[in-house]
């Protein structure tokens, strides 16, 4: 593909700039180091960043008009997230919503779901996805927490999820729930808008290694859910949970975004850093700088082949594992590097001068790597689905099982 701005797209990009140094006082910035600030200290001010990009046409690019998009393309998306870092502006708050749970209801849902969509773009509504459980989550389709239909129609849902982000600050969320468990676990599975201020759903925030709390364990008991925020058939959950699953993918890593902290800021922080090491360490430290910066474009350039595969009418596939697998890798790698470098100061989780950064990027990158898939999941994905190999044994539940005895 053709890496330079087409004349179009060379304008637009200055569109973009001209605007985010007009309203640069409106927004809110991170650090200029992360994609966004992971302590999410200031909820009301993401939002309010998020409402003014929205308004101003740079959220939701891609998306139909009339759910509050723009009908643009993938790269100008893509162009879009490059000058919001470039300007070191705070990523999404409802980066979620927008990436998986807005494209799911799209995709499944009724009118009135998809009504609910340009408050979504906006941040108006924050969105969650209720899809890990503590006893499935890479395995997925494990899942226990049940919906039972009752007689005027509405489901009862029962169960417990877990690491789901934003959870606290959720108006809505998406949610995987079993709906007939004598089915094998891949069928008997139905999808839900779940409305999080509904009687018996309790949020309750994990604290985390890098100091946020931005995943979060979700109780569900009787919680009441009218059939019509059912999303698409039922005992269909699972194909509509893989449109989920792709975009997810494509979201984090996948589209060719770097994760955690960026390359550059390393290359600073390196070059401020090289000297006090011996001969021998320089070259060990730049070799691992090289590796780092190798796997960084790697990524980038891999997410834009995508993004031009889905630009020519294509959907989110497995391919996008093979972006998140190499994000993850660049991240883990910079964030191990930058803190070797501070040396005696990463015992402090932070150097003389109170600078935080790294030892927080260390300490992220675990929940990144989880996040879309750990990293044994894609591989089975890309081994399966893009190399043909044979797939793992896989084995049915429990539950399915004493479920099939008692109808024997």
């Amino acid at each position: 593909m053709d890496f330079e701005d087409a004349p179009a797209e060379a304008a637009y990009r200055q569109q973009i700039r001209d605007f985010l140094g007009t309203h640069s006082a409106e927004l809110e910035h991170g650090d200029g180091e992360y994609l966004a600030d992971p302590r999410l200290d200031d909820i009301d001010a993401l939002r309010r960043t998020q409402a003014l990009l929205h308004d101003h046409g740079y959220v939701g690019v891609t998306w139909p008009e009339e759910y509050g998009g723009q009908g643009g393309t993938p790269i100008q998306q893509a162009i879009v997230n490059q000058e919001l870092a470039r300007a070191s502006v705070s990523g999404l708050v409802n980066h979620v919503g927008v990436g998986m749970c807005g494209p799911t209801v799209l995709a499944h849902g009724s009118e009135e779901q998809k009504a609910r969509m340009p408050r979504l773009l906006r941040a108006d509504d924050i969105w969650c996805q209720l899809f890990s459980e503590p006893g499935a989550g890479s395995d997925l389709a494990a899942l226990r927490t049940t919906a039972v239909r009752q007689e005027d129609g509405a489901w009862r849902v029962n169960g417990q999820k877990v690491w789901t982000t934003f959870a606290q600050h959720a108006a809505y969320g998406i949610l995987l729930a079993r709906t007939d468990p004598a089915s094998a676990k891949h069928r008997g599975l139905t999808m839900f808008v779940v409305d999080m201020r509904a009687p018996g759903v309790t949020v309750v925030p994990l604290r985390q290694m890098n100091g946020a709390s931005e995943f979060n364990e979700v109780f569900l008991d009787d919680v009441v859910i009218p059939d019509s925020e059912r999303l698409g058939a039922v005992n269909d959950g699972w194909r509509v949970a893989l449109t989920t699953l792709m975009n997810e993918r494509l979201a984090v890593g996948g589209g060719g975004t770097e994760l955690g902290l960026r390359a550059a800021p390393l290359v600073r922080h390196a070059a401020a850093r090289l000297p006090n090491l011996s001969a021998a360490a320089q070259v060990l430290a730049r070799q691992a700088l090289g590796r780092v910066l190798v796997e960084s474009l790697a990524t980038r350039y891999t997410g834009y082949r995508r993004l031009t595969v889905i630009a020519r009418g294509d959907t989110p596939g497995p391919e996008a594992s093979a972006g998140k697998l190499s994000a993850v890798r660049a991240a883990r790698a910079g964030a191990d590097l930058g803190v070797r470098l501070l040396g005696e100061e990463a015992v402090y989780a932070r150097t003389l001068d109170g600078d935080w950064r790294w030892a927080v990027a260390q300490a992220s990158v675990p929940g990144i790597a989880i996040a879309g898939g750990t990293d044994e999941i894609l591989r089975n994905i890309l081994g399966e689905r893009i190399l043909g190999l044979p797939p793992e044994p896989r084995v049915e539940s429990k539950q399915v099982l004493a479920a099939k005895g008692e109808q024997s």
